[in-house]
C-alpha cells in the first residue's frame, strides 16, 4: 500500500545479508574477479583486511534498490522519473561477506526548478557502523515529457544512437616510432 505524504523527509529501509554467492554472482556478471573479493587464502595472505571484501560497486547497486522502494512505498506524482546518478560516495568501511547491511534512503531536497529530488543514503553494518553513504539524485518525468518521450522513441530522429546508418570508414593511425 502506497503512502501518499512524499517529501523531504520520506525514508525507506532494506537489508540484505550479502552471501558468498551474491560476491560470486556479481563478480561473474561484472567482470570484477579480483582475489581480494573471490579467493579466501589470497585475502588471508596478502590483504590488509585478512579477508575477502565485498565489491563497491555491488553497495552502489543496493543503494539502487532502496531507491527503488520509494516508487513502491509512496506516491510520487510528478517526481516519479528515473534516477539521475550518485553523487559523493563513499565506503567507510569494508563490507566483508557475511555482513548485514541495512540500507535507509531519506529524501533531503526536493528542488521544482528541475523537478530532482537529492536523497541521503546511509548503510551500516550489524554492529551498527556506517559502510556506505552517497547522495541519490532522482529526476522526475512530468505526464506529457513523459508521453512525448515515449511517442519519440518508438520513432528515432536522424542522427539518434538508435537509428543505423551506413559504417564509416576510418583510417588507422600511423605508427610512429618511439624515441
Amino acid at each position: 500500500m502506497k503512502t501518499t505524504k512524499f517529501g523531504v523527509g520520506a525514508s525507506v529501509t532494506m537489508g540484505r545479508t550479502i552471501s558468498e554467492s551474491d560476491v560470486y554472482l556479481f563478480g561473474g556478471i561484472t567482470g570484477d574477479l579480483g582475489p581480494h573479493h573471490i579467493n579466501e587464502e589470497y585475502a588471508r595472505a596478502h590483504t590488509y583486511f585478512g579477508r575477502r571484501v565485498v565489491h563497491g560497486a555491488l553497495l552502489v547497486g543496493l543503494a539502487s534498490a532502496a531507491s527503488s522502494l520509494m516508487g513502491d512505498r509512496y506516491d510520487k506524482g510528478k517526481w516519479r522519473g528515473a534516477s539521475y546518478g550518485y553523487d559523493h560516495v563513499r565506503f567507510v568501511r569494508p563490507v566483508f561477506i557475511g555482513d548485514t547491511v541495512t540500507f535507509t534512503y531519506t529524501i533531503r531536497i526536493l528542488d521544482e526548478t528541475d523537478l530532482k529530488t537529492y536523497a541521503d543514503v546511509v548503510a551500516v553494518n550489524q554492529h551498527s557502523e556506517t559502510v556506505f553513504v552517497a547522495t541519490h539524485i532522482a529526476k522526475g518525468v512530468a505526464k506529457s515529457a513523459a508521453g512525448s518521450a515515449a511517442k519519440s522513441a518508438a520513432k528515432p530522429a536522424a542522427g539518434s544512437p538508435l537509428v543505423r546508418e551506413a559504417p564509416v570508414a576510418v583510417k588507422a593511425p600511423k605508427k610512429t616510432a618511439r624515441k
